[in-house]
């Protein structure tokens, strides 16, 4: 099962990918992003920060600040930490398909693969398939705030559910359309090329 830390990492390195944050507005960005039930504390974000900096994935840099004495920490991904965040981009098993890490990898599927994204959107779907099943299993009883409870999260599975099947349709479809690669020195189909091929060629033979 996919750790909220990893989670955490993931996207604080997404984020600087883009550009440099500071401590503030990183943390207000994230919060947008995780979109968890409760807000990101400092008292989380930072250790995790402290972690990500003895690893060399990003680094710090100390701004005074003209409001108060207090400096400013802006922080930047280095170039162990854009590695560490493509490997981790081409992970496709089933921690990626976990509730907190698929809406993180979700977020940056324009860095991933089109053969990672498939795998991941379809894992993520047969991971909600097996839910639904045991929520029609489970009983809520004669209590009518349990039922309605139940009918809610029965919805909620069945619209992403929906939601996720468009989704590989058109992942799809993109594959279909990207056809056979072309090789270098080209790619032509000597049959459909009139200097090549006798049938089109209007030279006179003598």
């Amino acid at each position: 099962m996919a750790k909220r830390g990893d989670s955490l990492e993931m996207a604080v390195l997404g984020l600087l990918l883009e550009s440099p944050l500071h401590g503030y507005e990183l943390r207000k960005r994230l919060n947008l992003l995780l979109g968890w039930s409760r807000l990101l504390s400092y008292g989380s974000l930072y250790p995790a920060l402290k972690k990500m900096l003895r690893a060399g994935w990003i680094s710090d840099e100390f701004e005074p600040t003209a409001v108060t004495r207090r400096q400013r920490i802006t922080y930047e991904i280095t170039d162990a930490g854009r590695e560490h965040f493509a490997s981790q981009m081409t992970e496709s098993g089933p921690a990626s398909w976990e509730d907190d890490s698929f809406d993180v990898r979700f977020v940056f599927f324009a860095r991933s693969d089109l053969d990672v994204r498939l795998r991941i959107l379809e894992g993520r779907r047969t991971r909600l398939e097996e839910r639904l099943e045991r929520l029609g299993k489970t009983s809520s009883g004669s209590d009518r705030y349990a039922a309605e409870l139940q009918r809610h999260r029965v919805e909620s599975v069945e619209r992403e559910l929906s939601w996720l099947t468009d989704l590989i349709e058109a992942e799809r479809q993109a594959s279909d359309r990207k056809g056979p690669e072309v090789e270098p020195g080209g790619s032509e189909d000597p049959s459909t090329n009139p200097s090549t091929n006798p049938s089109t060629n209007t030279e006179t033979r003598k």
